[in-house]
């Protein structure tokens, strides 16, 4: 087998409408909401920088040129923050992509799935290997950098890659569940022979969901050139993997680090907290005022 190429592309789908958080959505991307001080999506970039990615195909849609003109260099601010020696702000700027990083941009023109949003990278991914974010999944740095984790298994086996958790039973239904090879994990690397998408709980392969990193092989682009569109009418992702899965093998990653999925209201919020709570300036003052709504909500329950 012919060593594989190096992964050092990733697309991140980014033209979704965000309608579970209008009306802030209305005129701004979804992805462009902030955890504290930075973006949803910037996360995904700097997680993906860490793991050795260096182009980034950003897949957009219409109202979404503000995620563009985030990651240029915007020279007039700059020259301000320098004129008024405010030197930690400017690192800030100029740090938010770093020089060896290249950014693309394509539009998805229809609402047609994740699968069609991925495939519409294609002309930039060519004949590689590539990786895939998708932002409104903002996971923490723990031990490991998961998406390293997982680049290192493709390039050791020529097997792609998914990130996964152990679910609930009772929420197997609202993720796209691995069909494991064989049974038990080796360390944090599991075999996976298929997919099944958003299954009912009793018809679940197992309890193994995905969740948004990827590591794929050019060849599902050729799968989601031609793959029909599956459950809710979309081009689902998941048909591809599991058509690849069937012929090139597949292999699973576990992921022990703490997860937000920020398209969500409650985990947006917590992943705010989350991340207010890192930061020693705010964590001294948010610390009393969330002592205090504690309090507050233990009498409420009492009643």
């Amino acid at each position: 087998m012919s060593t594989p190429r190096k992964v050092t592309k990733a697309i991140i789908p980014a033209a979704g409408l965000g309608t579970r958080f209008l009306p802030a959505t209305k005129a701004m991307p979804k992805e462009m909401l902030t955890v504290v001080n930075k973006p949803i999506i910037q996360y995904a970039i700097e997680e993906a920088y860490e793991a050795g990615i260096r182009e980034f195909i950003i897949i957009t849609g219409r109202g979404k040129v503000s995620m563009e003109n985030h990651f240029d260099y915007p020279y007039e601010l700059a020259d301000t923050l320098l004129k008024k020696n405010k030197l930690a702000e400017l690192e800030m700027v100029k740090n938010t992509l770093p020089s060896d990083a290249r950014m693309y941009y394509t539009r998805q023109g229809e609402p047609l799935g994740l699968g069609h949003a991925v495939w519409c990278g294609h002309t930039i991914t060519g004949d590689d290997p590539f990786a895939v974010l998708l932002p409104d999944d903002v996971v923490c740095r723990g031990k490991n950098n998961g998406l390293a984790e997982m680049i290192k298994m493709y390039e050791e086996t020529g097997k792609s890659v998914v990130m996964c958790e152990e679910v609930p039973q009772d929420r197997v239904s609202n993720y796209g569940i691995l069909k494991l090879a064989e049974q038990g994990a080796k360390g944090s690397r599991l075999s996976v022979n298929g997919f099944v998408e958003k299954p009912k709980a009793e018809e679940a392969p197992s309890n193994y969901g995905v969740v948004g990193r990827y590591v794929l092989s050019p060849a599902h682009m050729k799968v989601l050139e031609t793959v029909k569109p599956g459950k809710g009418g979309e081009i689902q992702l998941t048909d591809a993997m599991a058509e690849i899965a069937a012929t090139e093998g597949y292999s699973g990653y576990i992921s022990t680090n703490r997860r937000f999925d920020c398209g969500d209201k409650v985990g947006f919020q917590m992943a705010n907290l989350y991340f207010a709570m890192k930061d020693p300036y705010i964590a001294e003052r948010l610390q009393p005022f969330l002592n205090e709504m504690a309090t507050e909500a233990a009498k409420v329950c009492k009643m």
